[in-house]
């Protein structure tokens, strides 16, 4: 049975095209030219933050915010960045008596930011808070204490085989792999994804194959 369900936030939840073209206008490059760099580096399963080292050499994410924020222009998201399907399934997963969290590697700000948006959710962890990212063990170890549950009544939900899925099941909860953002189109990894509970296009897909998943016991 499904007890609980935890997703990630960005390219699952949170639709970060703004974010990203706010990133590229802040580095002065067309919005293009920092997707195409992106994606190249996802499809050479490289750290997130590379692209961004192309444009910036010395990145580095703290001082960069801090540089954004003093200059007027603050990375942040609002309601307009959730993607149009996030809250009714967030909604949907609730009204069923499941424990919905929301469990992603996001900086200081964000989890303000999300307590802001009111969405319907038990728990709201993030990297920065629980002071460990993933995939690392210890993130998916923080998912479980704030279930109250056991792992294998955990479903986490993200668009990344490598960082959400794969590390989720070595934790021994049951994933699903949602296409969508860049690495859910870009990165490819069919061994970790046939082993996912479910594989979806749309958060809309999810509360009723939950549902049925626990009307056959699991």
């Amino acid at each position: 049975m499904i007890d609980a369900v935890f997703f990630d936030v960005g390219g699952t939840i949170l639709d970060e095209s703004r974010e990203f073209g706010d990133w590229a206008d802040w580095f002065g490059v067309p919005r293009h030219t920092f997707s195409a760099v992106f994606g190249a580096a996802i499809a050479r399963g490289l750290d997130w933050q590379e692209p961004f080292r192309v444009f910036r050499p010395n990145f580095n994410l703290a001082v960069e915010l801090e540089r954004r924020a003093a200059a007027g222009k603050p990375e942040a998201f609002g309601e307009e960045d959730l993607y149009p399907d996030a809250r009714s399934c967030l909604r949907s997963l609730k009204d069923q008596g499941l424990f919905v969290g929301l469990a992603g590697n996001q900086p200081a700000h964000a989890e303000a930011s999300l307590r802001a948006l009111d969405l319907p959710v038990d728990v709201i962890g993030t990297s920065h808070g629980w002071g460990v990212a993933k995939p690392a063990p210890a993130f998916f170890a923080h998912v479980i204490r704030a279930s109250g549950g056991a792992a294998s009544s955990i479903l986490y939900v993200g668009d990344r085989p490598d960082n959400d899925v794969r590390p989720a099941m070595a934790a021994g909860m049951k994933t699903c792999l949602i296409r969508r953002g860049p690495w859910g189109h870009i990165l490819d990894m069919p061994a970790v994804a046939a082993q996912c509970l479910f594989r979806i296009d749309s958060l809309d897909e999810l509360p009723n194959l939950v549902a049925k998943h626990n009307a056959a016991g699991g």
